[in-house]
């Protein structure tokens, strides 16, 4: 059909003027519709398609390219605000890299993503202040450095518009500190250097944040600085939080007249962070008094520690004492030679990882479509085993792969599918938690045992190695494990979801269990601790602590009370796990604790002063809330009758019990509130409020440090664990009883019971009942 020019006026008033192919228009041509709205530039059989330009009644204006009816292509924007995006588009959407200015002269200039910044991107507002780092629909995420226009820079993660990981923040008068951020507050451990003090290379700092061949980040957002103990002063450090709101253009067949992007963009100016210099903190000042004149205060820095901005401790230390010397966060460390896989190295612990997901995805796919019924006593004999080989390229029944050759060995598979049911967990969900694209994490074994530990993408689940003897003390206990769980649905016994093992194409064996990880939650875990109700050995080394250590008994300097209930429910249960444990012979265990610290609640108000405020005026007012806050006990944590539809009732990787009852409401289950933050469901050894009271302890070698305050709020995570090593001979008691400072003659392998009443009356002591 040949081309032709023609005008065309429609019935609705629309206008049309150019070629037309048939009764279509296509080649060059003018489009008006009766809003006002115009087109001028290339059709393709009546579709707007090429290079062109669209004015709409609204003044805003588009040229660039176009396809199928569609903004898509480069193009430059001009919005009715005299805003302007130049860049890529896609579907009518900014998707790409492009650059816009705002109608208030703010800036951005990097990648999109269905209309968000998304991806590497710099931001200069037009105060003067810059970010360049990584966003995330919108907000700035993961790695990133803002320069404030008063001279401060931050380098460090951020999550959704917020300071939030590990990150080194440097003021504008030459003061620096290196530290840990949650959103947008310090809270962890870091360390101040006055300005003029000997201070770290940042060069040293941001390549150990520097990414790594994959072009991800090495370093998470939940890394933390390596340092022993540090203490802090009263800070108030409030974020920029950058918000979007965002009207986009349509992806329907309708007129491109309706299609007319309307952005809001809304900017909070961030605030310096008012921080008490040098020796302006009260801690500091008494310190100072004790030094000799002639002292080089150069010399001197400050060990910090934080809970939600709020200072706790600070210890003065010299800048040149090697032992207290900050280190950047890095990558997991190699496996040691002490390691029970000292093989796994570089590209075969790759290897390792793959297999794993892919046993893992072949075990669940082929069990869950089985339909569930009771287990049988031969679910848990020798020949419920499921055996399938790998080849790299693949075979009628498994997929090819990238990885070596290998051979896969499930065991019990009808037992732990029916655990994972009994646990509520969702085989879906399961198995795109382990065998996602994201792969798993290695982390650093926190024992002696040379196991290696993965960790999945989103923290649910934790992988172990298992020597043989554990495995087969694991099979032999899975019977009674099974009936016990099945009892008890508050159990604090570890979760397991599958045991499975690889066997290399060179002979090697690898053996592992999936349990759920305790500490999968949204609060920040300031403390661990591996608590056995021993004190042989049960310390651990100053020079060794770092923010993650996990520390031991004689480590812990607080007791913890409870309201009644929540006391009772958990030696309820404590006694009823450590029974079930006695009847295995398995003595070694322990109660893993984690801690969420709250910062005292009474000195939020004073401790987050207006942005106008003054550095003069922050410090007089934090030293006021120093001297108040002794004598006031705090009150950070409010339980209240539960709602299920206030909170979340999954259930997650570690427990799945009912909601606990406290006394304090009435006996009615309650939920937590943490002000500002969450409402969390209380179950046991998950989510438990209490308030820790610290121990005063003597020790020469803490001279320096000042304990700020001496009660806190905290919420509490706990579970037993190391329930897989069986002492049934008589070498394997006395060791163990040598090792705990027990006398071999008063335990045999009958009575294990000595063991858990030893370990349960320590409980007692960390956990006393109110008189």
């Amino acid at each position: 059909m040949d081309m032709r020019s023609g005008d065309r006026e429609f019935p609705n008033g629309d206008f049309y003027s150019g070629e037309v192919k048939g009764l279509l228009p296509n080649g060059k041509g003018k489009y008006a519709w009766s809003d006002g709205t115009i087109y001028e530039g290339d059709w393709d059989q009546g579709k707007i398609s090429g290079k062109g330009k669209l004015i709409w009644s609204s003044g805003a204006k588009y040229e660039g390219d176009f396809s199928g009816g569609y903004l898509h292509g480069f193009g430059t924007m001009t919005s009715p605000d005299e805003s302007v995006y130049s860049g890529a588009w896609r579907m009518n959407v900014r998707h790409g890299l492009g650059r816009k200015e705002y109608s208030n002269s703010d800036l951005y200039d990097g990648l999109w993503k269905e209309g968000l910044q998304d991806g590497r991107g710099s931001y200069s507002w037009t105060n003067g202040n810059r970010y360049i780092g990584n966003w995330k629909k919108g907000k700035m995420c993961e790695r990133g450095v803002m320069r404030w226009a008063n001279g401060d820079l931050y380098d460090g993660f951020w999550l959704n518009g917020f300071r939030h990981g590990s990150g080194v923040y440097k003021f504008a008068d030459g003061c620096l500190y290196y530290g840990t951020w949650s959103r947008g507050l310090k809270d962890g451990k870091g360390v101040f250097y006055p300005a003029g003090s000997k201070q770290p290379s940042l060069k040293k700092w941001s390549r150990s944040l520097e990414s790594d061949d994959t072009g991800k980040f090495v370093l998470s957002r939940s890394a933390s600085v390596n340092v022993e103990e540090l203490r802090s002063l009263n800070t108030v450090t409030q974020s920029l939080s950058v918000k979007t709101s965002a009207g986009e253009t349509t992806k329907n067949s309708g007129s491109v007249s309706d299609r007319l992007p309307d952005e809001i963009w809304r900017t909070c100016d961030p605030p310096r962070d008012f921080t008490c210099h040098g020796p302006l903190s009260k801690s500091a000042r008494f310190f100072g008094s004790g030094q000799s004149e002639g002292q080089d205060r150069n010399r001197i820095v400050y060990e910090r520690e934080y809970m939600q901005g709020v200072l706790i401790r600070e210890t003065i230390m010299s800048s040149v004492d090697r032992s207290h010397k900050i280190k950047p966060p890095h990558r997991p460390k190699e496996v040691r030679a002490r390691s029970l896989l000292t093989f796994l190295r570089g590209e075969h612990n790759y290897y390792l990882m793959l297999n794993l997901q892919l046993g893992i995805r072949y075990t669940v796919g082929k069990i869950t479509p089985v339909p569930r019924r009771e287990v049988r006593a031969s679910d848990f004999g020798k020949n419920a085993r499921t055996k399938m080989f790998f080849p790299r390229d693949g075979s009628n029944f498994t997929p090819p792969h990238k990885s070596v050759d290998f051979s896969w060995k499930d065991y019990c598979p009808m037992v732990f599918r029916n655990l994972r049911q009994m646990f509520k967990l969702d085989a879906a969900e399961y198995m795109m938690s382990i065998c996602g694209d994201d792969g798993l994490t290695e982390i650093s074994s926190p024992g002696k045992s040379g196991s290696i530990f993965y960790l999945s993408h989103d923290d649910r689940f934790v992988i172990k190695t298992l020597k043989k003897s554990e495995l087969q003390v694991l099979l032999r206990m899975l019977p009674k494990y099974y009936e016990h769980v099945g009892d008890h649905e508050n159990t604090l016994i570890t979760k397991f979801f599958g045991v499975h093992r690889i066997t290399l194409k060179w002979g090697k064996k690898v053996r592992f269990v999936v349990m759920g990880n305790m500490f999968c939650t949204e609060l920040k875990i300031h403390r661990r601790y591996d608590l056995k109700g021993s004190s042989q050995g049960r310390f651990t080394e100053k020079i060794k602590i770092q923010e993650k250590t996990t520390l031991k008994d004689l480590d812990l300097a607080y007791e913890f009370h409870m309201d009644k209930l929540l006391r009772e429910a958990l030696f309820k249960q404590i006694y009823l796990d450590c029974s079930f444990l006695e009847s295995l012979n398995i003595i070694d265990y322990s109660l893993l604790l984690g801690l969420h610290f709250r910062a005292p609640g009474q000195l939020h108000d004073i401790l987050e002063p207006p942005n106008a405020m003054s550095d003069q005026e922050s410090v007089s007012s934090v030293d006021v809330g120093l001297a108040q806050e002794l004598s006031i006990p705090p009150k950070g944590l409010l339980l209240v009758t539960h709602e299920p539809n206030s909170v979340n009732t999954a259930p997650g990787p570690h427990i799945r019990g009912s909601t606990l009852r406290a006394f304090s409401v009435g006996e009615q289950e309650v939920d937590l509130i943490l002000p500002g933050t969450a409402r969390l469901r209380v179950q046991l050894g998950v989510n438990m409020p209490a308030q820790a009271h610290h121990k005063l302890i003597e020790d020469k070698e803490e001279s320096a440090t000042i304990e700020l305050f001496e009660v806190y709020d905290v919420v509490v995570y706990m579970g037993i664990i190391d329930i897989l090593q069986e002492y049934n001979t008589k070498k394997k008691v006395e060791h163990t009883c040598k090792s705990l400072q027990y006398d071999p003659m008063t335990i045999s392998v009958t009575k294990p019971s000595i063991y858990s009443k030893r370990f349960v009356n320590f409980l007692h002591k960390v956990f006393p009942e109110e008189r």
